[in-house]
């Protein structure tokens, strides 16, 4: 997969950006189920899946371009920090508390973006932001627990370190963001190696399928998808099209476990998938009127 400019003309690109992040999404959703067949310490889990996303990826690009940019190395480390800060605070605090607190990084990426990027949001981004927190609000409204404090911090911290690993992608779209996704892979298998020697990890059959699955797909195959979308696509329009990774996740959970979601999550869902679909139609109706201008 390599990083030619793309032939096609920009709405073409637009809409494969679009369905680009929510494949990624489609496929970072898979994590709960997958996670849930291996019976690994986290950390451990965590730093395979890194080992073999970036193998996947390195595969996949063939020749990786590292010039050590700050964008580049930013990516990198703020995605690695978000990895870790993520897992950390699943230990330690409700998934569902984690989860709902890292989503909250699309308010950050609409602060950081107009900042650093000079991105001003649109009316239906912003429009799209304030349904998009309505709607996972009322997702998890079953799910969230008090918690614990310092888990709840940890997930704000993933939050704030999602949100700028994603300005600093989009900060590369004249050059290839993949990577500092390769960076934050290596960095985070790097950091797993203490956890693999106190906690080996026993590879059955089962797990060993599962943690290859991670790794190849759940973020190998997904970082591509996302490094593709967000070169093309403003950064704030990249982060709302993700918030489909945890309205996705009961789907694969009722599809292969049977489990039912909840009303609440059905509402939920429905309202974050119209919104992320809202925000991209309105987008594309813009673009197309300025290209026929």
């Amino acid at each position: 997969m390599r990083r030619d400019k793309d032939p096609v003309p920009a709405k073409s690109q637009e809409g494969r950006a679009v369905l680009a992040v929510a494949c990624a999404a489609a496929l970072w959703s898979s994590a709960g189920l997958c996670v849930k067949i291996i019976d690994w310490n986290p950390f451990v889990i965590a730093g395979f899946r890194s080992f073999i996303a970036g193998l996947t990826m390195l595969i996949c690009i063939r020749r990786p371009v590292f010039t050590f940019s700050f964008s580049q190395i930013a990516a990198g480390v703020a995605n690695a920090m978000t990895m870790v800060l993520f897992i950390s605070s699943t230990k330690l605090t409700t998934a569902a508390n984690a989860i709902l607190i890292q989503y909250s990084a699309p308010v950050l990426v609409a602060l950081f973006g107009w900042l650093i990027l000079r991105e001003k949001p649109r009316w239906e981004h912003w429009a799209s932001l304030v349904l998009i927190s309505t709607g996972t609000c009322i997702f998890f409204l079953d799910k969230v627990g008090a918690g614990n404090r310092l888990g709840d911090l940890l997930a704000l911290g993933s939050a704030f370190t999602f949100a700028l690993q994603s300005v600093f992608l989009r900060g590369q779209k004249d050059g290839s963001p993949a990577e500092s996704i390769m960076i934050a892979h290596a960095l985070a298998a790097l950091i797993s190696i203490p956890f693999i020697c106190m906690y080996p990890p026993s590879f059955t059959l089962k797990a060993t399928l599962a943690v290859l699955f991670l790794g190849v797909f759940q973020v190998g195959i997904a970082s591509l998808f996302f490094a593709y979308g967000i070169k093309r696509i403003p950064v704030l329009h990249a982060m709302l099209i993700a918030t489909l990774e945890p309205v996705l996740n009961p789907v694969w959970v009722f599809l292969l476990i049977g489990e039912q979601p909840s009303l609440n999550a059905l509402i939920g869902g429905f309202i974050i998938m119209a919104s992320v679909t809202f925000c991209s139609i309105v987008s594309a109706r813009r673009d197309s009127n300025r290209e026929t201008r």
